[in-house]
């Protein structure tokens, strides 16, 4: 198994909801996991991380009240729930944890993150 493998993405009209899912492998689990996006012919953009203890969740402007992230500790389990989605959230989405012990404090930037998973592809139609 990859240590981080994200699915759940697909296409949708905007407005549509979708609901991402990461399998975490033991060992890379850690204290500050999060989740970045790319779209085509942007730069990577981090969105949401969450911090294990205590569970604290920080979201970039541009997705907040509309996505939530949470985790299933005892399965290793990362989720990000999209909600209200607009074209401009089409990206291939990544899920990804912080190198180190330390607590996320805030949105990490995808430049930060030691490890990442294939991604999935997030669709928004007009």
């Amino acid at each position: 198994q990859a240590p981080l493998e994200a699915s759940g993405g697909g296409s949708v009209q905007a407005g549509g909801s979708l609901r991402l899912s990461c399998s975490v492998t033991a060992s890379a689990w850690n204290s500050c996991m999060g989740w970045f996006r790319q779209g085509l012919g942007k730069e990577r953009e981090g969105i949401a991380s969450i911090s294990s203890e205590p569970d604290i969740k920080y979201y970039a402007e541009s997705v907040e009240g509309r996505f939530t992230l949470s985790q299933d500790k005892a399965n290793r389990m990362l989720y990000l729930q999209l909600n209200s989605l607009k074209p401009e959230d089409t990206a291939t989405y990544y899920c990804a944890r912080l190198g180190g012990s330390s607590d996320c404090y805030r949105v990490r930037r995808p430049g930060e993150y030691t490890y990442w998973g294939q991604g999935t592809q997030v669709t928004v139609a007009q």
